[in-house]
C-alpha cells in the first residue's frame, strides 16, 4: 500500500516523493509584472486557477498543468483590469482560460530545475520555461504533505497577440511588451505512488 514519502533525493535533485500533487490555490499566487509608462512596475495576480504536479520517480517524466480564470485578473484597480479583461488585452469573453503545461525536469541544483512547456493566451500557444525553486515540504496539522515552489519566467505579450498600446509625448509606450511571470506555489499530496511501481 502507498504511504504519502517525504522530499527525496532524486536523480540529484532534491523532490518530494512520486504522487499527483494538488495546487492549493488558498496558498498559492500566481502573478505577474509589467511595465508602466517605461518607469516602474504594475503588478497583478490571478485570483482563480486550478492545477495538479504528477511527480514521477524520474524527474523528467514529471508533468504539471494549470488552468487559469483569465476574467480573475486582479492589478488591485478596478478600471485597469476592466481594460485589462477587455479585446484590448485577454479578450475574455472570447478566450476565458491561460492554461500552461508543462512536461519533463530539466536538473540545475539540488533544489532547482527548469520546466519546458507551453503556455496558452488568446489561444495563441508558444513553447515557454519556467525556473523554478522548490522551496521545501512540511506535514499540516491534519497530517497532509505539503510542498512549496517559487517559479519565474519572462514573456513577450504581443507574440500571444496582446497587443494594444499607446505611445507617450515623451517617447516609449504605456505599457512595457515584455511581461514577467511570479508564481508562488503550494501543492498537496493526493495520490502517493510506490517508488518500487
Amino acid at each position: 500500500m502507498s504511504t504519502p514519502m517525504l522530499a527525496t533525493d532524486v536523480h540529484a535533485i532534491d523532490m518530494p516523493g512520486p504522487g499527483m500533487w494538488l495546487i492549493d490555490r488558498a496558498h498559492s499566487i500566481v502573478g505577474f509584472a509589467a511595465r508602466h509608462l517605461m518607469i516602474s512596475n504594475v503588478r497583478g495576480r490571478f485570483s482563480s486557477f486550478t492545477g495538479s504536479m504528477h511527480v514521477t520517480a524520474d524527474p523528467k517524466d514529471s508533468t504539471v498543468d494549470v488552468t487559469i480564470d483569465a476574467a480573475s485578473i486582479d492589478t488591485g484597480n478596478a478600471d485597469r483590469d476592466i481594460h485589462l479583461r477587455s479585446a484590448d488585452f485577454l479578450h475574455v469573453g472570447r478566450y476565458p482560460f491561460i492554461t500552461f503545461n508543462g512536461r519533463g525536469v530539466e536538473v540545475t541544483g539540488p533544489r532547482s530545475f527548469r520546466l519546458p512547456g507551453h503556455l496558452t493566451i488568446r489561444d495563441v500557444t508558444l513553447p515557454i520555461t519556467l525556473g523554478v525553486e522548490y522551496e521545501g515540504m512540511a506535514r499540516d496539522a491534519s497530517g497532509t504533505d505539503r510542498a512549496a515552489f517559487t517559479a519565474t519566467a519572462a514573456i513577450d505579450r504581443d507574440r500571444f497577440g496582446v497587443t494594444w498600446n499607446a505611445a507617450l509625448e515623451t517617447g516609449g509606450v504605456v505599457v512595457g511588451n515584455r511581461v514577467q511571470i511570479e508564481i508562488e506555489i503550494q501543492a498537496v499530496l493526493r495520490d502517493a505512488e510506490d517508488r518500487a511501481a
